[in-house]
């Protein structure tokens, strides 16, 4: 049974500078032993490490050419080094995460009563074989487009970025590697068979080219009210974080043959999840640094935004004037305190941990096990600061 047996909801049915922007979910080191805990924990449910899941294609050969031309890049300040260097070790375990939970919900809701007796035989650890290829693939998507974002901006490039034939070399390198990753993921949705799988990845990638323009062209001052409207933000947000996962998380359901109400459950997971997530990522700077503190954090970020909202246009572009420098640079010292003084940040815990139950919301439908739990864990992990 997908639906648990008398649960309330049988009843009721309802970065580098540039280019690892928003990566790293958290900053503190006992929320990251506990976060790293959580995965730790999760991983070992699915069968193995999702922290390997993309090697099969990295170490390909035609990747393995593509990565001696990476190497020229050593000692250059182009971003795509710093995300490579990711991929081979992230003491946070977020660049994986993707893949992992679309496994423990492929684990959580286990076989349909529509799968055939023979596709049953195929599990491995309470998982289809295809629920594992559609993790592997939403983690290349998710790959190609971290390498991408790495891409520097040549019309914004200055001397302290480095000489100039390093970034338009490792800009050709970010877009090749990217385009490569991105193929193979493609590839592998095709081999899949499931033309409704198909449309559903096929969209979530549109939707991250969608929210990655948004968030290079849109200029979020335009129609600011003087009150806090979060759906301008979620909207963005879930494009450009949550699509992906989101859409993931209902493809592995058709792939196991579950219900729409089970395809519906767990694509609002994964939707709440990485809301919650991307929350959680943009609130770090304020929750954990103390006033008068050297840090830095995205014009972009939600406590930002939510800030502008609730001072306005007039207001905002004074603090702005204010945090500036004799350099014309930004004292984010200046500009935390004057985020801080506001809403803005107490809107966003408000909102993360609105997203972080609402996940847990939509898990409760799976029946109890080990994955369901590691679920709930990661829901709940999204809502500490």
């Amino acid at each position: 049974m997908f639906l648990a047996p008398g649960s309330s909801l049988t009843r009721w049915v309802s970065v580098s500078v540039r280019g690892l922007r928003g990566l790293s979910l958290f900053s503190s080191s006992e929320s990251s032993s506990n976060w790293s805990k959580v995965v730790s924990d999760a991983e070992k449910i699915v069968g193995y490490p999702t922290s390997f899941m993309s090697l099969r294609c990295l170490l390909s050969d035609e990747l393995s050419n593509v990565a001696m031309h990476v190497r020229k890049l050593v000692g250059t300040q182009h971003p795509l080094l710093n995300t490579a260097r990711g991929f081979v070790y992230d003491s946070k375990n977020n660049l994986q995460m993707r893949g992992l939970i679309v496994l423990l919900l492929s684990k959580a809701a286990g076989p349909s009563h529509a799968a055939s007796e023979l596709l049953t035989k195929d599990m491995v650890s309470g998982i289809y074989p295809s629920q594992r290829n559609l993790a592997e693939i939403t983690e290349l998507i998710h790959t190609a487009f971290l390498v991408h974002r790495g891409i520097v901006n040549l019309k914004e490039w200055t001397v302290s970025d480095g000489p100039l034939k390093d970034m338009e070399f490792g800009n050709k390198m970010a877009v090749l590697s990217g385009d490569f990753l991105l193929a193979n993921a493609c590839t592998g949705l095709a081999e899949l068979n499931d033309t409704k799988v198909v449309e559903l990845i096929s969209s979530a990638i549109a939707d991250l080219v969608q929210g990655i323009y948004y968030e290079n062209y849109y200029n979020v001052e335009d129609g600011l009210g003087d009150s806090v409207d979060t759906t301008p933000w979620e909207d963005q947000a879930f494009l450009s974080h949550g699509a992906l996962l989101a859409k993931s998380c209902q493809a592995a359901m058709q792939l196991a043959k579950h219900d729409r109400e089970a395809q519906r459950l767990a694509y609002l997971y994964g939707k709440h999840l990485s809301l919650g997530h991307k929350l959680n990522s943009d609130l770090q700077p304020f929750v954990k640094s103390r006033l008068g503190e050297m840090t830095s954090f995205s014009l972009s970020a939600a406590p930002v935004v939510f800030h502008r909202q609730i001072v306005g246009k007039e207001k905002w572009h004074q603090q702005l004037q204010e945090a500036k420098t004799l350099r014309n640079q930004l004292d984010y010292s200046k500009l935390l305190a004057a985020v801080k003084s506001e809403k803005g940040v107490s809107s966003a815990v408000d909102l993360c941990r609105y997203h972080s139950n609402r996940a847990l919301e939509a898990i409760q439908a799976f029946p109890s096990s080990e994955a369901r739990s590691a679920l709930e864990n990661i829901a709940s992990a999204v809502n500490k600061f």
